[in-house]
């Protein structure tokens, strides 16, 4: 339960504590652009700057963000992540690479007709795919049609090449995974700078 656990069972740093937080009036998960001076921006705030700051020697441009379990609040901390690195100055990508069970566009309240799994069937490029939130700074890509084989898709050349052209877009890369029981989590894992890993206490 407290945060010593963490870091004894995993031998990991803890990196950030987010408080609890209740879901907006129209079911918004957004409390970094909703409500920015609520304590749960306020740890979202202090999860970015831990970030950065273990990015000093080696800039962390790509981050994966998975949990220990579902329901976690993975897809919570990606999305509020991205838009507390935003409000900091910097263009964010945040994708939904969980091609399993993705959230981000309900949560948004987006359509899913197209995102990262056209970019594997059709020769379209990256920016064919991404939404802009009001913001202008935070570019979103939404899982698109779920495969039959995503951990072969998140696996291949062709993630990297869309990883690659991500960066030359935006300063942050927040991709969304599955749970890191899963394998899509590890492959992806190795593709990019940084994994912020996130469990409920208890």
């Amino acid at each position: 339960r407290p945060n010593d656990n963490v870091a004894d069972i995993t031998n990991l740093a803890v990196i950030g504590h987010i408080v609890n937080f209740d879901k907006g009036k129209d079911g918004s998960l957004q409390t970094v652009a909703d409500k920015p001076r609520s304590p749960a921006a306020e740890s979202f705030r202090s999860l970015r700057t831990n970030i950065e700051f273990a990015g000093v020697e080696r800039p962390l441009r790509v981050l994966l963000v998975t949990s220990a379990a579902e329901e976690d609040g993975k897809s919570t901390v990606a999305l509020n992540l991205a838009l507390s690195l935003s409000q900091s100055g910097k263009r964010v990508a945040l994708v939904d690479a969980d091609l399993r069970k993705p959230t981000l566009h309900e949560t948004l309240g987006i359509r899913n007709t197209e995102g990262l799994t056209d970019l594997f069937r059709k020769p379209i490029h990256v920016s064919d795919v991404v939404r802009t939130l009001k913001n202008d700074r935070v570019l979103v890509m939404t899982s698109g049609e779920l495969p039959p084989n995503p951990t072969e898709l998140l696996s291949s050349r062709r993630m990297e090449q869309i990883i690659a052209a991500l960066r030359e877009m935006v300063d942050v890369v927040v991709i969304d995974a599955t749970p890191f029981f899963i394998a899509d989590a590890w492959v992806l894992a190795a593709k990019v700078d940084g994994v912020v890993w996130v469990a409920r206490p208890g």
